[in-house]
Formats: C-alpha cells, sequence, structure tokens
C-alpha cells in the first residue's frame, strides 16, 4: 500500500484527489495540508510514501516544500 499526502491550499483540489485515491486498491490516504506549515507538522507525526504538491501555497511554495521534505526525509 502506497500512502499518500497531499499538500493544497484548495480544500476543492485536495477532496478531488481524496476521491481519486479512494478509487485506488494499491493507494491510500494517509493526511492532507493547506500550507507548508501545516505540511511539515503532518510529516513530522504521519509515515507517508507520496507527497502531492501544490507549487503554489501560501507560507512557501511548493519547491520550498520540496526542499524541506528532502531535509526531514531525505531518503
Amino acid at each position: 500500500m502506497i500512502r499518500v499526502i497531499i499538500a493544497d491550499d484548495h480544500p476543492i483540489v485536495r477532496r478531488g484527489l481524496k476521491q481519486i485515491l479512494s478509487e485506488e486498491s494499491d493507494l491510500e490516504f494517509a493526511a492532507e495540508a493547506s500550507n507548508l506549515t501545516e505540511l511539515l507538522a503532518v510529516l513530522e507525526r504521519t509515515p507517508g510514501d507520496v507527497v502531492i504538491v501544490d507549487i503554489a501555497m501560501p507560507g512557501g511554495s511548493g519547491l520550498d516544500a520540496i526542499r524541506e521534505i528532502l531535509k526531514l526525509r531525505p531518503r
């Protein structure tokens, strides 16, 4: 099972992605965040295999998020 974390500031996008994940037998929704600060907090406490990140989020871009994710979980 692949655990997916979703980070996007638009609730409708997060809901849509969760809907898509629920239809796949090998994917599991693990957590969500609406900005970079929330995403980093989620990553501290929630295991995940894949993070879907919005490039333009409040509090830091998706590119900033990728840099921070690599610091937290280099593997």
